[in-house]
């Protein structure tokens, strides 16, 4: 999937370092992959995931609005559709079958780390253009993507993990095809928008975006 042909996303991701590395593989992630994540981290995730995917739905509803191409405008309906119409879903029934009702999911409350993760690729979006928006949203929607290809392959997940579900979402076909047209994306933007000469001010977003999102990971294991 990250193959030298994509080659926007696999700078940006070698650029970003320990960071990345510091996120696709932060101690919540691992215990993901072995079952050991506390059931009280999962459900803290679960309920702030879903809040983070609303907001998110409307930040590729925005891709969509600054988008001048039909091809842009698809592939943010694409990302759009992924979150709405499986990501969503599986958070409410997941959290069904934790005990966790739609209603108790509506009355939670963001978490700071959530809302200045929120507010954070808002800005870039507004006060930026639709590369901006783009490399900001990256991290998220192609983090996920790597670590759910790299839980399911893992020699260490055991067959009976309560997580398995979660592993097989971001893992899947689907998902996997929304990250791939994702990739592609990046790239076009990248050579019609000017990246190149402002590829700092890029690689500083998506950094900023990925330690967000390691923080997003962390806030879980430390409430």
């Amino acid at each position: 999937m990250y193959s030298e042909s994509h080659k926007i996303f696999d700078k940006l991701r070698t650029d970003c370092g320990s960071l990345w590395h510091s996120y696709t593989r932060h101690p919540f992630v691992l215990a993901l992959g072995d079952g050991s994540l506390p059931r009280d981290a999962f459900i803290r995730y679960l309920k702030q995931d879903y809040l983070f995917l609303i907001d998110f739905s409307r930040a590729w509803g925005l891709a969509a609005f600054k988008s001048e191409k039909i091809e842009d405008i698809r592939s943010a309906c694409n990302s759009l559709n992924s979150i709405i119409n499986t990501e969503i879903n599986f958070h409410i029934d997941d959290c069904s079958q934790w005990g966790i009702t739609l209603d108790e999911l509506r009355r939670s409350q963001h978490a700071p780390e959530t809302l200045a993760y929120v507010k954070y690729v808002f800005d870039c979006g507004l006060e930026g253009d639709l590369l901006d928006l783009h490399v900001a949203l990256a991290p998220c929607i192609l983090g996920y993507g790597e670590i759910g290809q790299q839980l399911k392959s893992s020699a260490l997940m055991p067959d009976e993990n309560p997580y398995s579900k979660w592993i097989d979402l971001y893992s899947g076909e689907e998902y996997q095809s929304a990250v791939y047209t994702e990739i592609n994306t990046l790239d076009k933007l990248f050579n019609s928008l000017n990246g190149s000469v402002r590829y700092t001010q890029l690689l500083e977003i998506f950094k900023k975006s990925t330690q967000l999102e390691t923080e997003f990971w962390g806030m879980n294991l430390s409430s």
